[in-house]
């Protein structure tokens, strides 16, 4: 699908163009694309004027919601289909994403980009194939693809999130020349796909599924043994778990997911909020 390149809004931006107009600026710098560059937009009195276009200030907008102009008028970047799918902005600028209040990106301490960054360095992307099972908004992707990966083969199940990739401009395009046609993104479930995989043709994965009452599929050791499968020897893995807490699930995770893996035929152990593991 391609990719929204028009303005997107939160409430603070709107008050503050807003602001702007009402203390007589005819100019309002600014960013309208969630901190990925800075801008200038012309002010008038009923309208604001940017990239050759012309947008009504918009009326009150929805807190903690990231809007963009869908040719009428400014909605939000949200979908539902059996369950409340939104961009959601957070203060450094790459959002995050949540389904139904649930946030699916860790952003309280540092931005998800930085996130990310910090997991794909673990599996030294620069040169490699890399599978990435649960695509999401596309991050692990966008830090394979700055790192140097020489390819990444990215899976997303969900169609909403495919949607909320066209219009987060921090989200990669396969098509744009940035990728320079080194993402593959599929729109499928990857724990069917992989079968379709050819063994051993991936030099690294990562694997940041759901949690695991949403799609324990994806922690099953049958799961476990395709990922090891499609995976070179000594090839590595990192395996996103989070830090469920034992007292209330009763589970834990990461020492499941540790010991599936080695059954598997890696070796495992923690690391960040996961489990780093190389095939033996």
């Amino acid at each position: 699908m391609p990719h929204y390149s028009g303005p997107l809004l939160t409430r603070a931006l709107a008050q503050a163009l807003l602001a702007a107009r009402d203390a007589g600026a005819a100019i309002w710098t600014g960013s309208l694309d969630l901190g990925r560059s800075q801008t200038e937009a012309r002010l008038e009195a009923d309208a604001w004027h940017w990239q050759g276009r012309r947008y009504p200030y918009p009326d009150a907008l929805r807190d903690r919601t990231i809007h963009y102009w869908d040719g009428a008028g400014f909605a939000p970047v949200s979908r539902y289909s059996g369950a409340l799918i939104k961009l959601v902005p957070t203060e450094w600028g790459a959002p995050t994403f949540e389904i139904d209040g649930i946030k699916m990106l860790p952003t309280s301490k540092e931005s998800p980009i930085d996130d990310a960054r910090r997991k794909v360095g673990l599996i030294e992307p620069r040169g490699k194939v890399v599978l990435d099972t649960c695509g999401g908004l596309g991050y692990f992707a966008a830090c394979c693809l700055e790192a140097g990966a020489a390819r990444i083969l990215s899976f997303e199940k969900n169609a909403d999130v495919l949607w909320l990739r066209t219009l987060n401009p921090w989200s990669p395009d396969p098509d744009a020349p940035a990728s320079d046609g080194r993402l593959q993104l599929t729109h499928a479930d990857v724990s069917q796909a992989i079968t379709g995989l050819a063994d051993a043709c991936v030099d690294a994965v990562l694997h940041d599924p759901p949690r695991f009452g949403i799609a324990g599929e994806l922690y099953s050791q049958a799961f476990y043994d395709q990922l090891a499968r499609v995976l070179r020897r000594g090839g590595r893995l990192f395996h996103y778990t989070g830090s469920p807490n034992r007292l209330t699930s009763g589970r834990d995770v990461p020492r499941e997911v540790a010991r599936r893996l080695e059954k598997a035929g890696f070796r495992a152990q923690p690391a960040l909020d996961g489990v780093l593991a190389s095939k033996r």
